[in-house]
Protein backbone atom coordinates (compact mmCIF):
# COMPACT_ATOMS: atom_id res chain seq x y z
CA UNK A 1 0.00 0.00 0.00
CA UNK A 2 1.11 3.74 -0.91
CA UNK A 3 1.55 5.97 2.00
CA UNK A 4 -0.09 9.27 2.27
CA UNK A 5 2.89 11.23 1.14
CA UNK A 6 2.75 8.95 -2.48
CA UNK A 7 -0.86 9.69 -2.93
CA UNK A 8 -0.92 13.34 -2.40
CA UNK A 9 2.18 13.57 -4.92
CA UNK A 10 0.47 11.57 -7.38
CA UNK A 11 -2.91 13.55 -6.98
CA UNK A 12 -0.72 16.48 -7.07
CA UNK A 13 0.44 15.64 -10.59
CA UNK A 14 -3.17 14.35 -12.18
CA UNK A 15 -4.73 17.80 -10.85
CA UNK A 16 -1.57 19.73 -12.37
CA UNK A 17 -1.99 17.97 -15.64
CA UNK A 18 -5.67 18.97 -15.42
CA UNK A 19 -5.27 22.76 -14.80
CA UNK A 20 -2.35 22.58 -18.28
CA UNK A 21 -5.28 21.53 -20.22
CA UNK A 22 -8.23 23.65 -18.25
CA UNK A 23 -5.58 26.89 -19.43
CA UNK A 24 -5.33 25.82 -22.63
CA UNK A 25 -8.56 24.43 -24.03
CA UNK A 26 -10.83 26.16 -21.36
CA UNK A 27 -14.03 24.93 -20.29
CA UNK A 28 -16.18 24.65 -23.53
CA UNK A 29 -15.23 21.20 -24.53
CA UNK A 30 -17.12 17.91 -24.49
CA UNK A 31 -15.53 15.33 -21.58
CA UNK A 32 -14.41 13.04 -24.78
CA UNK A 33 -12.08 15.95 -26.14
CA UNK A 34 -10.68 16.42 -22.45
CA UNK A 35 -10.25 12.63 -21.81
CA UNK A 36 -7.37 12.07 -24.46
CA UNK A 37 -5.40 15.42 -23.18
CA UNK A 38 -5.68 13.94 -19.61
CA UNK A 39 -4.05 11.01 -20.87
CA UNK A 40 -1.37 12.47 -22.42
CA UNK A 41 -1.02 14.67 -19.44
CA UNK A 42 -0.40 11.38 -16.93
CA UNK A 43 1.72 9.55 -19.63
CA UNK A 44 4.49 13.24 -19.80
CA UNK A 45 3.81 13.24 -15.58
CA UNK A 46 5.02 9.21 -15.93
CA UNK A 47 2.38 8.31 -14.54
CA UNK A 48 0.83 4.59 -14.86
CA UNK A 49 -2.30 4.35 -15.74
CA UNK A 50 -5.88 2.45 -16.76
CA UNK A 51 -8.14 4.10 -18.70
CA UNK A 52 -11.97 3.23 -19.14
CA UNK A 53 -11.86 0.32 -16.20
CA UNK A 54 -14.68 -1.77 -15.94
CA UNK A 55 -15.99 -2.22 -12.59
CA UNK A 56 -17.75 -5.13 -11.23
CA UNK A 57 -20.79 -4.67 -8.99
CA UNK A 58 -21.14 -7.93 -6.77
CA UNK A 59 -24.53 -7.86 -4.71
CA UNK A 60 -25.17 -11.62 -2.73
CA UNK A 61 -24.82 -14.06 -5.40
CA UNK A 62 -24.91 -11.48 -8.02
CA UNK A 63 -21.82 -10.53 -10.23
CA UNK A 64 -22.40 -7.85 -12.55
CA UNK A 65 -19.50 -7.64 -14.86
CA UNK A 66 -19.21 -4.20 -16.36
CA UNK A 67 -21.44 -2.73 -14.22
CA UNK A 68 -19.42 0.68 -14.17
CA UNK A 69 -16.05 2.01 -16.58
CA UNK A 70 -14.34 4.45 -14.32
CA UNK A 71 -12.64 7.00 -16.46
CA UNK A 72 -8.79 6.44 -15.40
CA UNK A 73 -7.30 4.63 -12.68
CA UNK A 74 -3.66 6.13 -12.04
CA UNK A 75 -1.14 4.52 -10.16
CA UNK A 76 -3.77 1.99 -9.02
CA UNK A 77 -4.57 3.93 -6.30
CA UNK A 78 -6.08 7.60 -7.28
CA UNK A 79 -9.54 7.22 -9.45
CA UNK A 80 -10.24 9.84 -11.67
CA UNK A 81 -13.51 10.67 -13.06
CA UNK A 82 -13.96 13.32 -15.35
CA UNK A 83 -17.01 15.95 -15.93
CA UNK A 84 -17.77 18.59 -18.16
CA UNK A 85 -20.12 20.53 -16.72
CA UNK A 86 -21.88 23.75 -15.39
CA UNK A 87 -21.77 22.47 -11.56
CA UNK A 88 -21.51 18.78 -10.15
CA UNK A 89 -24.34 17.70 -8.56
CA UNK A 90 -24.42 15.54 -5.42
CA UNK A 91 -25.10 12.13 -7.88
CA UNK A 92 -21.79 12.87 -9.71
CA UNK A 93 -20.02 12.33 -5.98
CA UNK A 94 -22.20 9.58 -5.35
CA UNK A 95 -20.56 7.99 -8.91
CA UNK A 96 -17.55 8.54 -7.53
CA UNK A 97 -18.24 7.11 -3.87
CA UNK A 98 -19.33 4.24 -5.63
CA UNK A 99 -16.13 3.66 -7.63
CA UNK A 100 -13.98 3.94 -4.64
CA UNK A 101 -15.87 1.31 -3.01
CA UNK A 102 -15.83 -0.91 -5.84
CA UNK A 103 -12.01 -0.60 -6.59
CA UNK A 104 -10.70 -0.27 -3.38
CA UNK A 105 -8.99 2.98 -4.43
CA UNK A 106 -8.19 5.13 -1.44
CA UNK A 107 -8.79 8.03 -3.19
CA UNK A 108 -11.07 9.60 -6.02
CA UNK A 109 -10.50 12.76 -8.15
CA UNK A 110 -14.29 14.40 -9.55
CA UNK A 111 -12.44 16.70 -12.05
CA UNK A 112 -15.40 19.01 -13.59
CA UNK A 113 -13.75 20.61 -16.57
CA UNK A 114 -16.83 22.87 -16.89
CA UNK A 115 -15.66 24.75 -14.41
CA UNK A 116 -14.70 28.70 -14.80
CA UNK A 117 -11.46 28.04 -12.85
CA UNK A 118 -10.57 24.42 -12.82
CA UNK A 119 -9.35 24.19 -8.80
CA UNK A 120 -12.71 25.61 -8.27
CA UNK A 121 -14.35 22.27 -9.99
CA UNK A 122 -12.02 19.33 -8.15
CA UNK A 123 -13.51 17.48 -5.35
CA UNK A 124 -11.30 15.16 -3.66
CA UNK A 125 -12.64 12.00 -1.80
CA UNK A 126 -11.30 9.23 0.16
CA UNK A 127 -11.77 6.40 1.37
CA UNK A 128 -9.48 4.22 3.90
CA UNK A 129 -6.93 6.67 2.94
CA UNK A 130 -3.51 5.32 5.00
CA UNK A 131 -3.01 8.58 7.14
CA UNK A 132 -4.19 7.42 9.99
CA UNK A 133 -7.56 9.57 10.21
CA UNK A 134 -10.87 7.92 10.59
CA UNK A 135 -13.14 7.42 7.29
CA UNK A 136 -15.64 10.00 9.16
CA UNK A 137 -13.52 12.46 9.38
CA UNK A 138 -15.24 16.37 8.69
CA UNK A 139 -13.80 17.52 5.03
CA UNK A 140 -11.08 19.03 4.88
CA UNK A 141 -8.38 21.05 2.68
CA UNK A 142 -6.14 19.22 0.46
CA UNK A 143 -2.49 19.81 1.65
CA UNK A 144 -1.33 20.48 -1.89
CA UNK A 145 -4.34 22.78 -2.93
CA UNK A 146 -7.42 24.16 -1.93
CA UNK A 147 -9.20 21.48 -3.30
CA UNK A 148 -11.32 20.01 -1.03
CA UNK A 149 -11.72 16.55 0.70
CA UNK A 150 -14.15 14.28 1.65
CA UNK A 151 -14.03 11.33 3.51
CA UNK A 152 -16.49 8.45 3.39
CA UNK A 153 -17.25 5.34 5.30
Amino acid sequence: MRTADEIDRITYEIRGGGIAIHTCLGPGCFESAYSPCLAYELQKRKLAFRARVPLTLRYEDVVVEDAYQADFIVEDCVIVEIKAIERVAPVHVRQLQTYLRLSGCPVGLLMNFGAPVLVEGIRRLVNNFPDGTPAHSAPQADAASSVRTIRIP
